[in-house]
C-alpha cells in the first residue's frame, strides 16, 4: 500500500472516530444522569456492549493503521507527524483501560453521579487526543496536495 493511501486510511478513521467520541461527549455520556437508577444497571450495560461492538474493532484497526503508518514513514518527511499520530493513540488507548474502563465498572454496578460525573469530565482527555490526531493527520493530508 502506497503511504499517501496508509495516510488517507488513517484520516478518515480519525474522522470517524473524532466524531464518535464528540458525540459520545457531548450527547451521550451528559445523558446517563437522565436515566432512572431503576433501569440504570440495564441501560449502561446495553451502552457498554453496543459501545463495544462500534468502537473496539475501530480502535483495534487504528491502532494497527497507526503502527502501519509510523512503520512506512520513518524514513520520510512524514516520520514525525506519524509519530505524534501514533503517540496520541497510545494515549487514547491509556485513557480508555485506565481511567473510563473503572468508570464504566463502577457504573456497572447501579447509578453513581460521581462515577457519571467523573467519566464525562475525563472523557475530554480522549475527545481532545481524537481531535488533535485528526487534526494533525488533516494538516498532512492538506500539505502532500
Amino acid at each position: 500500500m502506497s503511504l499517501k493511501l496508509l495516510l488517507l486510511f488513517n484520516f478518515g478513521l480519525a474522522a470517524v472516530l473524532t466524531g464518535l467520541i464528540w458525540t459520545i461527549q457531548l450527547v451521550h455520556y451528559p445523558s446517563f444522569g437522565l436515566v432512572g437508577k431503576a433501569e440504570f444497571i440495564r441501560f449502561h450495560a446495553a451502552h457498554t456492549a453496543r459501545m463495544g461492538y462500534l468502537v473496539a474493532p475501530l480502535m483495534v484497526l487504528e491502532l494497527g493503521l497507526s503502527l502501519w503508518l509510523a512503520g512506512a514513514a520513518r524514513h520520510s518527511a512524514l516520520a514525525g507527524p506519524a509519530a505524534w499520530a501514533l503517540a496520541l493513540v497510545g494515549l487514547i488507548w491509556a485513557v480508555t483501560f485506565f481511567i473510563s474502563v473503572p468508570f464504566h465498572n463502577r457504573l456497572a454496578a447501579g447509578f453513581d453521579y460521581i462515577a457519571i460525573d467523573g467519566l464525562t469530565r475525563t472523557n475530554w482527555l480522549r475527545t481532545l487526543a481524537w481531535t488533535t490526531r485528526l487534526l494533525v493527520l488533516g494538516w498532512v493530508v492538506f500539505k502532500e496536495q
